[in-house]
């Protein structure tokens, strides 16, 4: 099994930066692709963005595009997003998941870490 220990979350105004990261543990060789999800209050969870551990090619949703960054040390097995402009609408707790090579969903979850962005 996987372990994700998501970190870095916080407040900020809007404008501001922040840089998450995921300590992925335990059986990481399974581990094809690494994750960001977001769930605001009241809201369904999006996928914001992935990379590929293999040739850290990496998607983003529209939403955050040109804003956020996701990173992965495959030596450490960490992934980092690195969030910049963030803007009030980003608040949301922020989740990590990584996903098993020829799996479809995700197979593992840190317990998620807050962003506020006041305006």
């Amino acid at each position: 099994q996987v372990q994700l220990v998501d970190s870095g979350g916080g407040s900020t105004q809007a404008g501001g930066s922040l840089r998450l990261s995921c300590i992925a543990s335990g059986s990481t060789w399974k581990i094809c692709v690494m994750a960001w999800f977001r769930r605001a209050s009241g809201s369904e969870r999006e996928r914001i963005a992935t990379v590929r551990i293999e040739d850290s090619t990496t998607t983003y949703a529209d939403s955050v595009q040109g804003r956020f960054t996701i990173s992965r040390d495959n030596a450490k097995m960490i992934s980092y997003l690195q969030m910049s402009n963030l803007k009030p609408e980003d608040t949301a707790v922020y989740e990590c998941a990584a996903q098993y090579c020829g799996a479809v969903g995700y197979d593992a979850w840190g317990r998620g870490t807050q962003v506020t962005v006041s305006s």
